[in-house]
């Protein structure tokens, strides 16, 4: 291994006396700083290799100080140190860009081990793009993605419930796969079950099991999904469609560790991870009375939120290729390539079927295109709002809205100090994020905003004056 250069970030002076002496001992060079701005004047004087650094310093705390990094040197491995009780400090830092974390008390064999992979990795020439790009199937280098990415490997190896949130189409089950995979139970059996496609009358029985005898038709004793899952993980995709009087009975499995088949009085131990996955609002759900809170927080320990092709444009063009490496013609073995204009045609598309219609459109257009090129007209039609039903969830959306309008308005009501300027109120509360989100569509130009809001233009001026809304 040759001769790197250790940055080491900590107040303590145990600590960074234990870990110069742990660098030194493996050769490297070790710069030592007490706070965060003394750190920043080190790295840009001597740019360093790695960067070991405690979230809470002096002055400027360890968060702030990473951004501070990456913005003066570039990319450079970060190992965050965190004190127990900080947990949720180390996993900010973990998405936000930081190598790994470690919780103190540590011992230095652990040190050793990380800091050994760090170095590894900083010592690459080009950052390794498969691995970057890639977990399990997932594929991506946005921002957007790196953050799913270093949240499914902070979560992996932990026995956590993990609640997967996204539109249809966006993955959720490869990120299950990949939860899986790289968790201690990847021996163990990966169980998928799309509850939306089980018949409420059968979906107990499909869960849980049933004994023979227990109902019409059960000519013999079935293994329940539950227990089938036992060593492993359970994936329960659309979560949100379990009846609701099955809930109760998938809590108690979930708490208990075992199942009670239908038509049985002799309950089955049984021991796997759960993780969930839906595409709709489950707190909105829980208002309505449509699903328990008590199953809601028992699935979601950790929250996933995998967004939409629409959010992540940058990885149209990495998913396109990632695809077309897996069409290639069969009778001639031509691998297809895109043209530039199919690649803007593709980034100028909504993908309201997220990655799963680019997947479709990509296959289609590789069987029709001749001569290995594949030009905007081989692709296919872009699919609508309407036919994937997105209307519907839309008006169901504008409906939950609406219900909250009204239940914030019958709570300004009830004090008549506040019911005075309600409507004022309430202008001032829907306004500002609509006229935000309309400056942003059309990239801060205030004529095409006003026009898209319905406003004449020194009308918008004079609101974004008022909510004090800089028009970048």
């Amino acid at each position: 291994m040759s001769v790197s250069r250790l940055l080491i970030v900590d107040d303590e002076e145990s600590i960074c006396w234990g870990l110069s002496q742990l660098g030194e001992s493996q050769g490297h060079q070790v710069m030592i700083a007490s706070t965060a701005e003394q750190a920043l004047s080190l790295a840009e004087a001597e740019r360093p290799d790695v960067v070991v650094m405690d979230v809470r310093l002096p002055g400027m705390d360890g968060l702030t100080a990473m951004q501070g990094l990456y913005e003066r040197i570039g990319p450079v491995p970060v190992i965050v140190i965190t004190a127990y009780g900080d947990l949720e400090t180390a996993v900010e830092a973990v998405r936000n860009g930081a190598f790994d974390y470690i919780v103190k008390p540590f011992d230095l064999n652990q040190m050793e081990q990380v800091l050994e992979k760090a170095i590894n990795e900083s010592e690459r020439k080009e950052p390794l793009v498969d691995e970057n790009r890639q977990l399990e199937g997932l594929v991506g280098s946005t921002l957007e993605m790196q953050k799913v990415f270093k949240s499914i490997a902070l979560v992996a190896g932990s026995e956590a419930s993990v609640l997967l949130s996204g539109e249809s189409g966006t993955g959720k089950e490869l990120a299950a796969q990949a939860i899986h995979r790289f968790s201690e139970r990847s021996t163990g059996p990966f169980v998928a079950v799309n509850i939306a496609s089980l018949s409420e009358n059968l979906a107990e029985s499909e869960l849980f099991g049933h004994a023979q005898g227990s109902f019409t038709g059960a000519e013999t004793a079935r293994m329940g999904f539950l227990e089938q899952a036992d060593q492993g993980t359970l994936f329960l995709d659309e979560v949100a469609d379990i009846p609701l009087s099955i809930q109760i009975k998938l809590l108690r499995a979930l708490e208990e560790g075992e199942v009670l088949p239908v038509g049985s009085n002799k309950k089955v131990k049984t021991n796997f991870r759960v993780i969930a996955a839906t595409h709709r609002n489950l707190e909105s759900l829980i208002r309505q009375r449509k699903f328990r809170h008590d199953l809601y927080f028992r699935l979601c320990t950790f929250q996933i939120d995998i967004p939409s092709l629409r959010k992540r444009v940058g990885d149209i063009s990495v998913l396109a290729d990632f695809f077309l490496e897996r069409f290639v013609d069969r009778q001639t073995g031509m691998q297809h390539r895109l043209t530039q204009e199919t690649v803007a045609e593709l980034e100028r598309r909504p993908w309201y079927g997220n990655v799963r219609e680019l997947r479709n459109s990509i296959e289609h257009a590789a069987l029709r295109a001749r001569g290995g090129t594949i030009l905007p007209e081989d692709l296919p039609a872009s699919v609508s709002r309407s036919f994937l039903g997105m209307d519907d969830s839309q008006t169901g959306s504008d409906a939950q809205i609406l219900e909250l309008l009204k239940q914030w308005a019958e709570q300004q009501l009830t004090d008549p100090d506040q019911a005075a300027n309600i409507y004022k109120k309430l202008l001032s509360l829907i306004e500002p994020p609509v006229m935000e989100v309309a400056l942003e569509k059309f990239h801060g130009q205030c004529a095409p905003a006003a026009r898209c809001l319905g406003l004449h233009r020194t009308t918008l001026s004079k609101k974004l004056k008022q909510y004090e809304i800089e028009n970048s």
